[in-house]
Order: structure tokens, then sequence, then C-alpha cells
């Protein structure tokens, strides 16, 4: 009977995967478990198992795009093993029913051997070998990013002490041990790995210096008194560092790996490509030189001036990358702008700010009252506070309003969610926005406390911007850009005076909201703002 090996779903917006490497030759003879195939998406490397036993045959060649789904080997679970050590009985291929079975447990009494003698290698205390496995952190996530070891490698841990933090493509992570030991890194800083996949073990007794990580053999035993020479080892490279090396020509041979087992990291492969380009602008030495010259080495100087660097795309900048484009590109994205006086939320602050403080032990902002004003403007024009169900091909009205608010993090640009805003105080809403920005600055924010929302406000302002065209973050139907209150001569009762005035800008989807509950909208977000005493009659 054949068994086909088809490429697994490795991500939700994967369809397609290159065939990197078998690592299995066809016609091998492969146990249950056994690391068949290495393949690549646009975002990480997966290695494919084989879920039966038997002979191997390879149906897509190294190099090839396969869409996921497809078969690309197939395994024939009645073929015996024709490499064991001892030769079957005459006879014994004729009846591929009785001979399959030993082949099989032959096998399996091999791997068995194997493991209990790499246990026992393990240490010579006793200790017991624990794998350090990537969490699920999310409903949609299937990768995640090794961003740092908190711990060195070979070094002692004790249960729950935090080891390794990792970063989706929504928030970061730390993984604690779960029990004590000796730390085995396998996964180096910047890779990318599949949830569920091992990044380490732990191993148990009270030195783990001369104990070997258990695992494919490709790792070298370093001992106090020499170290392995490095044409004995085996390298071993990031997927990271390995494109760097390939995009730059350069091959890992004779490249020393400072990443754990001599392991080519993204940093080493950086320093290689910057030094074959520093070789490459170098001046070659003409044989009339005898002494070296200023105007030699004044092309390098120069090329250093121009000298570029490439950097690993987190995970979180590809994600918002991807999700900016979709927006563009499956919503009928329209853009109204409009002005507001700031002169009675001015006053109110600077007549009310100590007051507000003393009493509620935060200061008073502007995002309150902009979070309470789209509350109230969302109430009354519910399209905007609605969303498209593709699926259904309906239209989803939300009567509560989670508003998403855009904050600048190192990593990138995050958007945590403030529940139920709607019913919210001025003070909560102050409360709330800076809880969830001190977390975001701090990478501290949870998959929930990202998930969802209804609209977003996003303001631009802070960083001085005077006028923009906000992208929606869908599925929501409509975003609000903030930006910077600048005073202008304006028109008051037939007189021009000075006011603190800033731009709005609401960017909506045109599939749900048409233009008059657009502009109307936002003329009454306007109004809020510039009669405060509205949103506590709620007028």
């Amino acid at each position: 009977m054949a068994y086909e090996v088809k490429v697994p779903a490795v991500g939700e917006s994967i369809s397609e995967v290159v065939i990197a490497r078998w690592l299995k030759q066809d016609g091998d003879f492969v146990t249950a478990e056994d690391l068949i195939c290495e393949i690549e998406s646009d975002k990480a490397s997966f290695e494919i198992p084989a879920e039966q036993s038997g002979k191997l045959k390879i149906l897509a060649q190294e190099g090839e795009t396969i869409a996921v789904g497809s078969p690309i080997a197939s395994i024939d679970t009645e073929a015996a093993d024709n490499g064991a050590a001892q030769p079957e009985p005459a006879g014994t291929s004729e009846k591929p029913e009785s001979g399959t079975k030993p082949a099989v447990e032959k096998t399996e009494e091999k791997k068995a051997e194997s493991t209990s003698a790499d246990k026992s290698s393990s240490g010579s205390e006793g200790g017991s070998v624990h794998e350090v496995i990537i969490p699920a952190v999310g409903e949609s996530i299937s990768e995640v990013t090794i961003a740092k070891w908190l711990k060195a490698d070979g070094s002692r841990v004790d249960a729950d002490d935090l080891i390794c933090e990792i970063e989706s493509d929504k928030a970061s992570f730390e993984i604690p041990a779960e029990h004590g030991g000796v730390l085995h890194i396998g996964s180096g800083e910047g890779e990318t790995v599949a949830v569920g996949s091992v990044i380490a073990e732990i191993r148990g007794g009270s030195d783990g210096k001369q104990t070997p990580p258990a695992g494919d053999g490709k790792s070298t035993q370093v001992t106090p008194e020499k170290s392995t020479p490095a044409t004995d080892r085996h390298v071993k490279t990031s997927p990271v560092a390995a494109k760097i090396l390939e995009s730059a020509g350069i091959s890992s041979e004779n490249i020393s790996g400072s990443g754990p087992g001599g392991r080519i990291t993204k940093e080493d492969a950086m320093k290689a490509v910057q030094s074959a380009q520093d070789r490459q602008s170098a001046p070659e030495p003409t044989a009339a030189a005898t002494t070296p010259s200023p105007k030699v080495e004044q092309p390098a100087a120069e090329a250093g001036d121009r000298a570029s660097r490439s950097e690993r795309m987190s995970t979180l900048r590809k994600t918002i990358a991807r999700r900016l484009v979709a927006a563009k590109n499956q919503t009928a994205m329209l853009t109204t702008f409009n002005e507001v006086d700031m002169s009675a939320i001015k006053n109110l602050r600077t007549l009310y700010k100590d007051m507000f403080k003393e009493k509620h032990e935060i200061g008073l902002g502007f995002m309150s009252f902009f979070t309470r004003a789209v509350c109230l403007a969302l109430q009354e024009w519910p399209a905007v506070n609605a969303m498209i169900d593709e699926e259904n091909e309906s239209l989803v009205y939300h009567d509560y309003c989670d508003i998403a608010i855009a904050v600048s993090s190192p990593r990138g640009l995050v958007v945590p969610v403030i529940r139920n805003a709607e019913k919210l105080s001025l003070a909560g809403i102050e409360k709330e926005v800076l809880q969830l920005a001190k977390k975001a600055r701090d990478g501290k924010l949870t998959i929930e406390e990202m998930t969802g929302g209804t609209f977003t406000i996003t303001n631009g302002g802070v960083f001085g911007s005077m006028m923009s065209t906000p992208i929606i973050n869908v599925p929501q139907s409509a975003i609000l850009g903030m930006h910077n209150i600048v005073d202008r001569p304006v028109v008051v009762d037939g007189e021009i005076v000075v006011r603190p005035m800033m731009y709005l800008a609401l960017s909506y989807d045109h599939r749900i909201i048409d233009g008059r509950e657009s502009v109307s909208f936002l003329v009454r977000v306007k109004q809020h703002l510039e009669d405060p005493a509205r949103m506590l009659l709620e007028v």
C-alpha cells in the first residue's frame, strides 16, 4: 500500500512552498517520524516527517515550487527494509507481509537503543532530558521568531526561570523553564520557527559543560583540553544567515559561527558580507608602490561613506506590510477631512487638569476627549462601526464600541483595544490608554489585548503630522486620524482671530459607508470636540 506524503498547511496565507532539500534518498527505507524533506515558504523553513514506515519514492525534486496539499512523495508501507544489518532468511522477500514487520521492529529497536544511549550519555549524574517547545501563542499564529535568549547555552537553570523571549507578528512572549537542569540551545536568535518546534533541551545533572546535546549528532562536544578543528565540525547555518550568504554568493565553509555549536548566525553572515564588500572596494596595490600612500586609502574611505546594510525584516513588520497592502487592495477606501477648533478642550484642560490629576491620579489628555466623541458619534452612525463578513456576504453591526488606539512601539506599530469604551468615563479612558501604551513600549501586550476592535484612532500629530490619509485597519470599516494643533487665523463671527486648529481625517470603506454617513460622522465628532458640554449631555 502506498501512502502519499503531501505538503502540509504551514500558514494562514501561504499557498505554495519550495522543496529545499531531501533529507532521504529515493528508494531509501524510512521509519515513522524520520525527517525526510525540508521545505521553504516566504516566511520560514519546515521539515516534513514520515508518518508511515516503508520505501520512499520521491515525486518532486529539489527547487520545485509545490502547492500546499500536493503530494511530493509516496511511501510503500509493504516494502521491507533491505538495508537491515542482518539479512533476512531466503524467501522472505517473496512475502512482503511477513518481511515488513521484522524490518520495522528492528528499526524501532535501533531507535530505542540509540535513544537510550543518548539519554545515558546526557549526564553522568543520571538526569533526564526535557525539551523546550514553542507553545501555542494565538489562534492564527503558526510561527514565531527567537528574539533573545535570556540564559546562555550550557548555563544552569531552575524551574520557572525565564530562558527565552519570542516574538510573533502581534506580541512578544517569554518562555519559562519547566524543569531545572542545564540548558542546551538548539535555535539561534533571529530564527523563525514553527509553533510546536523544539528550540532547546534542559538536561538534569549538576554540570552541563561536558554534556553533549542530544539530537541529530551534528553538534560537536567541546572539552577543556582542546577545541575541535573547524574542518571536523559540521557547519550549521540559520535560515536567515543562509539567505544572506546565498544572495551575496558567499560560501559558509570558511565562516566561523558564533552561535551555539558553531552555528552561523545572522550577525556572522552580515560580517562576512561586509568583509567581502570591503575587500572588493579596496584598491589593488601596484608593483611599483613601495610605501603606502594616502591617496590609495582615499577610495576605500569614500566607499565606506556609501556603505549599506541589510537587516532581517521582523515578523511584526512583515505582517504590518501585508495587512496594509491588503487594506489598500481589498477595500474601496476614501478619506474625508475636517478641522476642529481645540480652544474649548484646551481651556477645560487648563482649568481642571490639576483637580483631575489629584482625584483620578492620572493626567487629562486629548485622547480621552476624542475617544468619547467617537463613541457617541458611532452610536449615532452605526455603519461606521460595522464590518463586512466576506464569507457570508453580510454586514455585521456592533452595538458596542471597542476602540483601537494605534501606538508606536520599538518593534513597530501595534493597535491595542479599549473594550466597551462607550461605558468609560474620561478618567477610565485615560487609564486604559496609559496602561496599554506602557505595555506596548515594553512589548508586554497580549494577543487578547490586540484582537478585535470596531474602530481605530491614530494620532500622527504627536510626531508633527499636519495632514494624512490613514489606512483602514481591516476588517474595520473606518479609522480617524488626529494631527498636530497649530495656531492659525480663522474667521469667527466675521472677525479674523487666531485659534488652535487641528485637521481631522476619516478614512472609510465606501462599500459600507456612504458619503453622507462619513461626512455626518466627522461633523458630529467636530461638534462634540468644539463644545464638550454636548458630550456630557449626549446631544
